[in-house]
């Protein structure tokens, strides 16, 4: 394949795209689209567009083909025509760690700056470590799943059978290459659950107790909930979102992990909803609230590369507004988990201590969960306690 054709495709891919779609959607659509393009013609396609992103607005005074071959060159190990036709001096070095990478192209490049991958340092949240933080953003995230110990065996004997590599991380976890096709590899989807390592770590601040009724107020696809059902099955729970695609989806992640007793609402947490929940008490409050998702950027490049500063006070503003709406149905001495994917310190301590300013919480513990060391999504949680009213 000539490297003409190769960026012929990068640049009409490029040109078809405006941010408003998950890029991983958007790619379905667009090979749907142009059934033309072979397999190797949508692997490289893929390959050029998510390294692009990866770039972020650094260097953005540089030629795009030119920017895609530096990009290209960190976030790969292998060679490809980009960096062969417009990176020459460097291909030889594309083997090498990510730092030295990131010191070539520096020698090469002086007006490249880490901090313009990431151009949102001073909304950090304390305690990221930026010397590790930017760089994680040239390697892609692992594929982590969540696996019963019983069924661990079995999923080894499968990973192996089909020569898929991973890292076990515990017990219970387990790393894979991203990509990995889990359906073609793992021949029961009962046995495991994906789930980034850091959102799992999110369950050691849920600490239910049996015969607790929990309230998932954003569950989305369910897996915060079905972490907490595998942490103490004998609860009851009810699951909300305002999205009804969600809840369907939801309803087959529960189907396959094997829970069957819970209950399921359409519910708008903007809006009051004294009507629907007006007899209910929980006993635990799981509000994984909307974000930024900053902390997924690895994953997902291309929200970074579009994210407006902006964005960051709107996304605040619903998270208190949700937050308010739902403490009011927990019962005093029990927790709040507020839990966020993001980095950002307006999304995650500073709500934390507005909900402790302005309702009866008590702050327990709370943590950023860097996964930027362990090739996984960054993420925030805090165990709020509902204190009894005084007076």
């Amino acid at each position: 394949m000539r490297v003409e054709h190769q960026v012929r495709a990068f640049e009409q891919l490029l040109k078809s795209y405006d941010g408003v779609l998950p890029l991983h959607r958007h790619l379905f659509s667009y090979f749907k689209q142009n059934k033309q393009m072979g397999s190797s013609d949508r692997r490289w396609a893929t390959r050029y567009i998510y390294s692009f992103f990866r770039l972020g607005k650094a260097l953005s005074k540089l030629a795009d083909l030119e920017r895609l071959a530096i990009a290209d060159f960190l976030c790969h190990d292998t060679r490809s025509l980009i960096v062969s036709t417009y990176l020459p001096k460097l291909e030889e070095s594309i083997s090498k760690s990510v730092d030295d990478k990131i010191a070539l192209v520096k020698q090469h490049y002086p007006a490249f700056k880490l901090e313009e991958v990431f151009p949102f340092t001073a909304e950090l949240s304390a305690g990221i470590a930026k010397d590790e933080f930017y760089p994680a953003f040239f390697v892609q995230p692992d594929l982590f799943i969540r696996v019963k110990e019983t069924h661990i065996q079995a999923i080894f004997n499968q990973l192996k059978a089909n020569e898929v590599p991973y890292q076990e991380i515990s017990s219970t976890t387990l790393a894979l290459p991203n990509g990995t096709k889990l359906e073609q590899v793992i021949n029961d989807p009962r046995l495991y659950q994906i789930q980034d390592l850091s959102s799992q770590q999110t369950g050691a601040y849920f600490e239910p107790k049996k015969y607790d009724y929990w309230w998932d107020c954003c569950a989305a696809s369910g897996g915060k909930s079905i972490l907490l059902h595998s942490l103490e099955p004998n609860l009851e729970l009810l699951v909300s979102d305002v999205r009804e695609n969600s809840l369907s989806n939801l309803q087959e992640r529960f189907l396959q992990a094997g829970i069957k007793k819970y209950h399921l609402k359409v519910i708008d947490l903007l809006q009051n909803n004294d009507q629907i929940l007006h007899h209910y008490e929980f006993d635990g409050i799981l509000l994984d609230a909307p974000c930024s998702g900053s902390g997924t950027w690895r994953r997902t490049p291309e929200m970074l590369y579009y994210f407006e500063k902006y964005k960051i006070e709107n996304y605040v503003k619903l998270q208190k507004a949700i937050a308010a709406n739902v403490v009011k149905y927990l019962k005093p001495g029990k927790p709040l988990i507020y839990m966020t994917c993001s980095v950002f310190k307006a999304e995650n301590e500073d709500v934390v201590n507005y909900l402790v300013d302005n309702f009866e919480l008590k702050l327990e513990k709370m943590e950023l969960i860097k996964g930027y060391g362990a090739k996984a999504d960054s993420m925030f949680v805090a165990r709020l306690i509902k204190q009894e009213k005084v007076g």
